[in-house]
């Protein structure tokens, strides 16, 4: 029988206990999600608190399936005070490497929008949102024709210079929540030092070795995260975080082994 090891059992009671409080008591995220860093909003504590607090039930469910089904090997194989600090260390790793790329991006938008806003037109407005915000583009294809149609028109520009607006304020104060980052981490660990363990996955009609399913999920979240889709809200790029700070961690502990004093 399937016997669930002590700091797996407290992060799913922690979780799911967070998870009812913000969703009927008490609502957590604007104080504890992570906020990207240009936000009036971000604080520093908010590394560590995002992982804690999940966007929905099926978002929680996720990822303490994977907790549930990963953690207890990675526990008992290190004991509980090591598998809490790579939990805690991947968490916030993911959270690190997803902020510094989301700054980038942002200084980019905030650069394009200074852009726009200099120097308002019809096709500056079109490169903006097909750059930054594709399903907005979609959803004003009416006002940009007559945005087209009448480019000195004081009333599009204004208009155009809010939407714009919106959309730089929309980004700098999206959070981001889950534990995805952490049991990314786990997923890495566990197909680092089991990689030829055979996983029966749903929909799949063939077992398949932890090696090539750690890598496979990877290079789909590399990928994904750069393609950077319109209505995608998966942070992409913290799952990569998890899985990068994961090999640092191990490769780390692993060196120390190596050591004679």
């Amino acid at each position: 029988m399937f016997q669930i090891t002590p700091i797996v059992r407290n992060l799913l009671i922690i979780n799911i206990v967070v998870f009812i409080i913000d969703s009927n008591i008490f609502p957590l995220t604007g104080w504890f999600a992570l906020r990207p860093t240009m936000s009036q909003d971000f604080m520093p504590h908010q590394f560590f608190t995002y992982m804690f607090l999940h966007g929905s039930f099926g978002h929680l469910l996720g990822n303490m399936f994977g907790l549930f089904i990963f953690g207890p090997l990675l526990e008992r194989m290190w004991g509980s005070k090591r598998f809490l600090f790579f939990y805690l260390f991947t968490g916030v790793g993911a959270g690190l490497l997803f902020s510094g790329i989301n700054f980038i991006e942002i200084a980019r938008l905030r650069n394009d929008m200074e852009v726009f806003l200099q120097h308002p037109a019809p096709q500056t407005l079109i490169d903006f949102l097909t750059t930054h915000a594709k399903a907005l583009y979609q959803n004003n294809l009416n006002f940009i024709d007559s945005f087209e149609a009448a480019p000195t028109s004081a009333q599009y520009i204004a208009e155009s210079k809010q939407l714009v607006r919106y959309i730089y304020n929309l980004h700098t104060n999206t959070p981001m929540v889950g534990a995805s980052g952490a049991i990314f981490g786990i997923l890495m660990a566990f197909g680092l030092l089991f990689p030829n363990t055979e996983l029966f996955l749903l929909f799949v009609p063939f077992p398949i070795k932890a090696k090539y399913f750690v890598t496979f999920y990877g290079l789909y979240e590399l990928y994904a995260g750069i393609q950077n889709n319109p209505g995608d809200n998966v942070a992409h790029f913290a799952h990569l975080g998890g899985m990068l700070f994961a090999y640092i961690l191990l490769r780390y502990w692993k060196s120390q082994r190596q050591k004679f004093f």
